[in-house]
């Protein structure tokens, strides 16, 4: 009898590490942060990056001095719980206070907590704290997407305007403000990558997302001075590759690999970028001359995927165009394609150094991640993991794919740009923080979750999640949430065990 579970997509089966005997004893625990002397500061870049409504008061600065002196888990807990709290009420407030004459109200979709999630978080996130009891019904309150520009940006900005109303023009202030810090700290002889990490985690400005992507993945140097030549270097180096490999794809033992990336980049998005002559030659190559490289993986389904944002980003530093589905990259001079060629090239390989296990023979570092995000999913909320498993629908039918495409397929493209501009900026992002992500995500779904009582048309919901009109405030949101359980269980030696 075999324990293999096939899954659709994928170039080997994956199997259960825990029935092959491979973890037998125990699935290893997550890394967790370690948090000493600089937990102060730590969760006051979760106070100013994470928070989409974060209302500085005296209660809030009071809690703040308690985290400098001596920050635990409760005070993290209790401070974000009142984050999410307030900023539902504002948003309730704003709704029944009606939009300005004359302006219809656009419509924005709620984001559920469980019920009971906030008691469970509290006493999970430390046992040596007695627990506090769970709040009551009328004060957990939804937690709802921001309607305007978050109060942490008016408190930046000096603003004493209401939080829930800001014109255009201070969002406008507000994005220039942000450019600006970015710009100064990219022009110093010596980037402060710890400084650049901080400000990105909330996200980066367009015109500074090439050179600071760059700068995070590790692919180009702090020093100002010798970026011209790591450039000239690394560039020069890829394309000896393709000289070197490149014809090799027509061996006989290079075929099938080459055949493969050949069929799967057509069903990439966006299809009108993908399917631009120009732009399959650069990922087929891209592509190959990184599975030549690295034999103990070779190409498999799901890294392609991982192609696109690199070179979107980076080509959008050469074009006016807003929208990445009408660039007509055959416009852009060949020299400046090269370069992006190249430069996609190595960033992904720094990606991909860092979850090679996912994509090597039967993808164990995905089989791996699967199961523990069902057992942090039983932690967060028992009742949607009671439901899946009531269902018999199993975490690998839905969540092997969130790992192996990292959510790229369940997001639009923007957004999957907007989350690795956090990925980029978390320790161990890519790995250990996306599975918060997949968590606060799966849980962002339960009212539907458990609405649906047939297996079919529950893995079909989940399988196709409606984020189609998701944007950089939906992302944002999703990120505080996943922000909020790492503090909260990374910590927790068995928040993950049923």
């Amino acid at each position: 009898m075999s324990f293999i579970q096939h899954v659709y997509g994928a170039q080997h089966p994956p199997f259960d590490p825990l029935l092959h005997g491979t973890l037998l004893k125990s699935v290893p625990r997550l890394p967790s942060t370690p948090v000493k002397a600089k937990r102060g500061s730590t969760f006051q870049e979760f106070e100013s990056n994470t928070s989409d409504a974060w209302d500085a008061g005296e209660d809030d600065d009071e809690l703040l001095a308690m985290a400098a002196e001596s920050l635990n888990s409760d005070v993290v807990m209790e401070t974000a719980h009142r984050v999410l709290r307030d900023h539902s009420q504002r948003q309730g407030q704003h709704r029944q206070e009606g939009p300005a004459s004359g302006d219809s109200p656009k419509p924005r979709p709620e984001v559920p907590l469980a019920p009971s999630t906030d008691a469970r978080l509290v006493k999970s996130a430390s046992e040596s704290h007695s627990p506090r009891p769970a709040e009551s019904p009328s004060e957990a309150a939804p937690l709802q997407r921001s309607q305007s520009l978050p109060p942490s940006a008016t408190v930046a900005l000096g603003g004493a305007s209401d939080p829930g109303v800001l014109s255009s023009a201070a969002l406008s202030e507000r994005e220039a403000s942000r450019l600006d810090k970015f710009q100064q700290l990219l022009a110093g002889p010596n980037t402060d990558l710890e400084e650049l990490r901080r400000l990105s985690w909330s996200g980066i400005p367009r015109a500074v997302r090439p050179i600071t992507w760059k700068l995070l993945s590790g692919y180009l140097p702090a020093n100002v001075d010798r970026r011209p030549a790591t450039l000239q270097r690394k560039q020069k180096e890829y394309f000896a590759f393709v000289e070197h490999y490149y014809d090799s794809r027509n061996d006989e033992v290079h075929q099938d690999t080459y055949r493969q990336i050949h069929i799967d980049i057509p069903r990439m998005s966006p299809e009108a970028l993908i399917l631009q002559p120009k732009v399959t030659e650069i990922f087929e190559r891209i592509l190959f001359i990184w599975a030549i490289r690295h034999p103990a993986s070779g190409y498999v389904q799901g890294m392609n995927d991982l192609v696109t944002p690199f070179f979107v980003v980076f080509i959008c530093e050469h074009i006016d165009e807003e929208d990445v589905d009408s660039v007509d990259v055959s416009r852009v001079p060949v020299d400046v394609l090269r370069n992006i060629e190249a430069d996609t090239y190595w960033c992904m390989s720094r990606l991909l150094d860092g979850i090679q296990d996912n994509y090597t023979f039967a993808q164990p570092g995905i089989q791996m991640k699967v199961k523990l995000l069902e057992g942090l999913v039983s932690r967060i909320d028992e009742q949607v993991h009671r439901h899946l498993e009531q269902h018999e629908v199993k975490y690998l039918q839905f969540a092997f794919r969130w790992m192996n495409n990292l959510l790229m397929r369940e997001v639009p493209l923007r957004c999957t740009v907007r989350l690795w501009d956090t990925y980029q900026s978390e320790p161990e992002g890519f790995s250990h923080f996306h599975l918060y992500v997949c968590a606060a995500f799966l849980v962002r779904w339960r009212k539907e979750i458990l609405e649906e009582r047939d297996f079919q048309e529950l893995l079909l919901f989940l399988q196709n999640l409606p984020t189609a009109t998701w944007d950089d405030e939906d992302v944002s949101v999703l990120l505080a949430e996943a922000y909020r359980l790492k503090f909260a269980f990374a910590g927790a030696p068995n928040h993950y065990k049923k």
